[in-house]
């Protein structure tokens, strides 16, 4: 599975779990650390567990582990390293302390008809 189709399919499980404000960043020309990074805002501690849940699900389903996960005992957000895919899941007051978004700004940001 490429990275790109990672990347659609995570954007579609946070979408279909109602996550709000999905950002999916293309930065392959500005870091090693992978090729996307997929940015989603949830409404409470509860919702942000249940889209990682999914998210871990959805990939697992396709054979797809994650190889690192931080942030579970948090409880504002949590990370999912799928190598070249890492998704950032957050409640809206870390999301906006952490500012991805703004850190990564000179990266390609998908549109909806990207997916």
């Amino acid at each position: 599975m490429t990275p790109r189709e990672k990347a659609k399919i995570f954007a579609v499980a946070l979408d279909g779990k109602m996550a709000q404000d999905i950002k999916i960043l293309e930065v392959t020309e500005l870091t090693i650390l992978a090729d996307y990074f997929i940015i989603a805002t949830a409404a409470s501690t509860t919702h942000l567990k249940t889209l990682a849940d999914f998210c871990e699900m959805e990939l697992k389903n396709l054979g797809e582990l994650p190889g690192h996960i931080e942030g579970h005992s948090s409880g504002s957000w949590i990370l999912l390293d799928y190598g070249s895919v890492v998704v950032h899941l957050f409640l809206q007051e870390a999301r906006s302390f952490y500012s991805l978004e703004r850190l990564w700004a000179d990266s390609k940001q998908w549109k909806e008809e990207d997916l």
